[in-house]
């Protein structure tokens, strides 16, 4: 997402906008958010949010051609910059989850930067009910203690002093107040309140007894232990069973129901008389639904809070990929946008750097987008040199940083040369595989033109695996219509299918019936080039992974691929 989509806003306190950034005209229906967040819906959605957004990644950067991203260099101000934010790497984390769960809930929250002598700054994500104005200033409360916050401007406060920046998701309707999912829900939550009272009052009302059981005149009337010929009094006996059925809920107070004695006249035989109301049954078909309505109004799929039960792999991944997009990556430019304009680009004026308009932070969201059953595979298709290693530490969850040294490479390497099995046995009696090959045989030379075919060749077959792929189990009916928007080659990387249901499903029968008349055209054995075109596309397949032109390399390096000399 480049700098010009953002929508967010924020505010750094300081003597120009201490006025509106601390008026909060909707700060009561905030206060009302909060006290929904106990209840189990909203702290679910809320903690989602929150524990997704801690697995992005701050950085420095810069717009680049088209919507890319240039990384500032480790030595660059602004690189230096953001690694300190928050302490580093896991306080960045913390923070990211903390206003995850702020914006979720009250669309706001306060960031607020404490000096230390000596020392990193300390960070604090702090909520709108701990932020309030005094005198000319705002107070803070943090850890149970109040902070004083100046409304100064950079060059008249002291560099001791705590810095605030208020962020917030602004409402459409009036861009000074805050908007989320759980304040445009207000309603619904406390009708889910109240139906929720509804039925925990109806739960202990039948804890109360089983109804009253009518029986004719002349038969015994209930008596306590001692009291001789004297009758209780009917209230009393309905107080004491409900007392002790909602005391004791496993006793039989809260089975049996009470036994009343009336005039024979006036039963004609013994009945049993129940207090239940329609709406016992209506209030939890009630709450069930106002569930339902929250978990619509919130801006990821609802299927994250009713379950994912009903929906297959296909559909669980696109549904993590869409609330990665429209509910985890929106917040992370909130807080990202409001760091670049109100910390990264003030500091780096303040150091004299000269293109310091052009840095900003960012967050890099593909650590979510990994998908764990991947590594596994990503490592053995590494292992038959399928996929180069930045895709490797891709899939498995790295970046390039962790990438190894030139001089590591080749310490390996020598290791790896230095104890591998049989090099302690003769020449001639070596199990490794021979660095040559035999005069008669030369290995296959990368031309364009055997690259070229052999990629048009892999291109086409995931292109047809695609097409089918449309019509498997893999491809619900309900996903066929958005599956037609995507290129069919890339198709299997949306998708994890079993390498049995590649054969299953026939997604390369019929793709290799060229392969004999360009093996014939470059020399090449046909049923070796075929076998090693089919194991590589059934792998990328298996593994979810893209087909790049690079990696064709290595999949024509086959022994048996060989051209005479």
């Amino acid at each position: 997402m480049t700098h010009r989509e953002l929508v967010s806003a924020a505010v750094r306190y300081t003597t120009r906008t201490a006025k509106t950034s601390a008026q909060n005209p909707g700060r009561s229906r905030q206060e009302r958010a909060w006290s929904f967040y106990r209840t189990p819906e909203v702290r679910s959605f809320a903690n989602w949010i929150g524990n997704a957004m801690s697995g992005a990644r701050l950085y420095a950067g810069r717009p680049g051609p088209g919507d890319s991203i240039e990384s500032a260099p480790e030595d660059h101000p602004a690189a230096r910059i953001v690694t300190e934010i928050a302490g580093g790497a896991d306080g960045q984390a913390q923070l990211l989850r903390e206003y995850g769960r702020h914006l979720a809930v009250a669309g706001e929250g306060w960031t607020v930067i404490r000096p230390r002598p000596e020392a990193s700054p300390s960070w604090h994500v702090v909520s709108v009910l701990e932020m309030r104005s005094k005198g000319s200033g705002l107070e803070a409360q943090i850890d149970g203690q109040p902070v004083s916050i100046a409304a100064g401007d950079g060059d008249t406060l002291s560099p001791m002093e705590p810095v605030a920046i208020r962020v917030w998701d602004p409402s459409p309707e009036k861009h000074l107040e805050a908007d989320s999912p759980v304040l445009a829900s207000l309603d619904e939550l406390e009708e889910l309140r109240l139906l929720g009272a509804a039925v925990r009052a109806i739960t202990l009302s039948r804890l109360t007894g089983r109804g009253v059981l009518v029986v004719p005149k002349g038969t015994r009337f209930p008596t306590a232990p001692g009291q001789g010929d004297a009758e209780d009094d009917l209230i009393d006996v309905f107080m004491q069973v409900a007392e002790t059925a909602i005391r004791e809920p496993d006793s039989a107070a809260a089975t049996v129901p009470i036994i009343l004695e009336v005039p024979a006249e006036m039963v004609g035989a013994i009945q049993r008389l129940t207090f239940e109301s329609n709406f016992d049954e209506l209030a939890i078909k009630l709450r069930e639904e106002n569930i339902r309505r929250f978990a619509t109004a919130a801006d990821i799929p609802a299927e994250f809070l009713l379950g994912l039960g009903d929906v297959n792999h296909w559909g669980a991944w696109e549904l993590t990929s869409e609330a990665i997009r429209l509910g985890i990556e929106p917040r992370l430019a909130i807080v990202t946008h409001a760091y670049t304009e109100h910390w990264l680009r003030p500091l780096l004026e303040a150091e004299g750097v000269p293109d310091a308009e052009e840095w900003g932070v960012y967050a890099d969201s593909s650590p979510l987008r990994v998908r764990t059953n991947r590594s596994q595979t990503a490592l053995e298709v590494f292992d038959r040199g399928a996929i180069s290693a930045k895709a490797l530490r891709r899939e498995t969850g790295f970046d390039e940083a962790d990438a190894p040294t030139a001089d590591e490479a080749r310490r390996r390497s020598s290791d790896d040369t230095n104890t591998r099995p049989g090099t302690d046995l003769p020449v001639d009696e070596s199990t490794d595989m021979p660095d040559t090959l035999p005069a008669a045989a030369t290995p296959l030379p990368a031309h364009d033109s055997v690259m070229a075919a052999a990629d048009g060749l892999i291109w086409a077959a995931l292109s047809a695996a695609g097409e089918k792929l449309k019509r498997t189990p893999a491809c619900p009916r309900s996903e066929r219509a958005r599956a037609r928007d995507i290129e069919p080659a890339h198709l299997h990387t949306l998708l994890t299918v079993n390498p049995a249901q590649v054969e299953q499903w026939r997604l390369l029968d019929g793709a290799w019936a060229r392969v004999p008349e360009i093996a014939q055209r470059y020399g090449l054995d046909p049923q070796c080039l075929t076998a090693a075109l089919d194991t590589y596309c059934r792998e990328l397949i298996a593994a979810g992974v893209p087909h790049t032109y690079e990696t064709t390399g290595g999949v024509l390096r086959a022994p048996c691929l060989a051209v005479a000399a």
